[in-house]
Parts: structure tokens; sequence; C-alpha cells
């Protein structure tokens, strides 16, 4: 059935700071419901909002942020773990980066930092059951995507066997998620090598088709790669549980296309824009999302070359607001319809 989703959300993540009111939780939530938003999707990494440990061992502490967030007028949608759930799985052409985003005690050791990613994860499934959350969101990591578009030519059974890696992996983390009551939407995002719905299909196999393995919708890195995200909606909505409200605009040129040329974002052929500047249908994917009863949240993730991020995150609220679609619960048409007298139908066919 149809259901109302909710929102206007927002993603914290982009906005946080070092500088108020975007450096610790009780003023950027305050900032964000003063824009309008109803909701706030919480980086789990960011110490200055959030201590996941913590959260993963102390209801107490987890009433606390409620009651933080609660006080400031919103909710908390998700816990977001990207950048952990990224350390799950990292090629070694991206070990240096990557590093960054683990602690100094794991750096230049790749099983140290999985195993710290991996009990990271881990505490985010007990954290989102201690703040009454269903889902979370994340990414996959990668193996495979250096081999995206190969020359030479991948060896036999790379692919395979990357994806059956990924799959022991992540299957204790989402028997964990299982066993805390909680979906874990992957954002389908080229880097990871979960970047499109074939790759979600091998990825869920090799998960064994987990209750747990869930998507968080981002229409943006599908308009970026020239996929169809509205039949995307039609083919996945049962497992879409997280709405990443992101705007995209992609113009190739004589000179490049899809993969950019190497340019910076601003010169690129696909960039990311701030909601309503870019060529997302969003009005279509809000009528998909309804019609197949999506009713979580829609939560702005802003990222964009050319506008200023408050800008872009006090037009988001309204614009997300103007797209949620109060759903009806009649028919349009229920006032020239009558009551049901089997009798009378099987006369108006014609049956005796």
């Amino acid at each position: 059935m149809p259901t109302t989703i909710k929102g206007p959300a927002i993603f914290l993540a982009q906005f946080a700071g070092d500088a108020a009111p975007f450096n610790s939780l009780a003023p950027i939530t305050r900032w964000a419901a003063g824009l309008g938003y109803k909701g706030v999707q919480i980086p789990a990494w960011d110490a200055r909002f959030f201590d996941l440990e913590k959260a993963a061992t102390s209801q107490a502490y987890c009433d606390e942020v409620k009651g933080i967030c609660a006080d400031a007028g919103v909710e908390i949608t998700e816990l977001s773990t990207h950048l952990i759930g990224q350390l799950v799985a990292v090629h070694p052409a991206y070990e240096a980066q990557f590093d960054a985003f683990a602690p100094e005690k794991v750096h230049n050791n790749p099983k140290a930092r999985q195993a710290w990613a991996t009990e990271q994860m881990k505490f985010a499934a007990k954290a989102s059951r201690n703040l009454g959350l269903s889902t979370s969101v994340t990414f996959t990591g990668a193996l495979a995507f250096p081999y995206l578009y190969p020359w030479p030519q991948r060896p036999a059974g790379l692919i395979e066997e990357a994806f059956a890696e990924l799959g022991r992996r992540w299957k204790p983390i989402l028997d964990a998620y299982d066993e805390n009551g909680v979906d874990v939407g992957y954002e389908i995002h080229p880097g990871e090598d979960v970047f499109d719905g074939a790759t979600f299909e091998m990825f869920l196999d090799a998960v064994g088709s987990h209750s747990r393995c869930a998507i968080n919708y981002d229409p943006s890195h599908f308009l970026l790669q020239q996929l169809d995200y509205l039949a995307f909606i039609d083919i996945y909505h049962e497992r879409i549980k997280a709405f990443h409200v992101k705007d995209a605009e992609f113009n190739p040129t004589g000179r490049q296309g899809v993969y950019s040329g190497y340019q910076g974002w601003l010169n690129r052929a696909g960039r990311f824009r701030s909601l309503g500047d870019g060529q997302v249908d969003f009005s279509g994917i809000f009528s998909r999302l309804a019609q197949y009863g999506y009713d979580s949240w829609a939560v702005l993730e802003w990222e964009c070359c050319l506008k200023h991020p408050e800008d872009g995150a006090a037009e988001g609220a309204p614009f997300i607001e103007s797209h949620i679609i109060r759903v009806t619960e009649k028919a349009f048409d229920d006032f020239a319809g009558g009551t049901t007298d089997r009798a009378a139908l099987r006369k108006m066919m014609g049956i005796e």
C-alpha cells in the first residue's frame, strides 16, 4: 500500500566543522531544526557528535543522545557508518588513502584495520538498537573496483572471488545486525564493489540473500552512470530501506563522458549539485517510492561543486517537503462506486 514518506531530514556529515554550530550535536541539531528538518542522520565516526562504542554499551548514553535531538526538535533517522564500512574491504591500491579513516594504531596494517572496522560495524548494530533505529547506512568497500574497465582483461574468476570474499567478510556483520533487529542499507556507489543493480545482486548472492542486506537509495550515483534510476526502484523496491536525496547532472562533451577525464568536480561532465539545480527527476522518485510503500526517511545528502553548503541546506528542507506525497486513503473515483452485489455483477456480464 502507498505510504507517506517521513522527512525532511539531513545527513550531518557534510556540514560538520570545528566552528559553532557545526562542532557538536546540540547546536547542529538546533540549526537543522531551524531550517525545517525533522530528522538527522548521524555520522557514527565523528566524535564531535557521537561516541559509537559508548552507544553500543550504554542505554543511558543513547537516551541522552536521543534527548538532545528531541530537545532540538528532530529525530535520529539512521546511523551512518560509511567511512567504517569502507574499511571492511580495501584494495591495496587504496591503502594509503583509506588509512586516514582509521585510528593510527591500525595504520599500515590491513588485517588490523579490517578487524577494527568489523568491530566498529558491530558496535553500530548495537548502538542502532539502543537508539530504537531499524536501519543503518554504509558502504561495502571494494576489492574488485580497480578492475572495473580492465586492460589487459581480468583473469577468469577474479570478480567471482572478490565477491565471495566480500560476502565472507560481511555475512558475520549482517548476522550481528539481524541479532539486533537492524537492516544495513548499502549506498550503491562507484568506488565500491557494489555500484549498480547487477553488482548488488552479486553481493546479495554472496551473503546468501541475507534478510538484513538492504539498499540506501541515492539517485545521484545512478544518474552519473546513466542508469535508469526509476526502473531501479521498480526492480529493487523491496530492499530499499533508506533514501539519500541528492541531485546531480551529466553533461557529456566531445572531450569527456562518464569517466570525466580526471577533471576536478567543477569541470567534470558528471557532477553533484544542490537539490533542484541538477537533472534528477525527484517527482518521479518520490512517486515511485510512495507507490511501493517506502515508509522511512527522505534524507538530504548535500554535495555540490558550486553552491555554499548553508544555502544548499536551507533550500533542501522545503525542496524535500514539497516532494513528499501525503498519500490518499481512498480512491479518487470512490464517489462513483456502489455496494457489492454479486447477483448484480453477474447480471451486468450476462451470466445466468
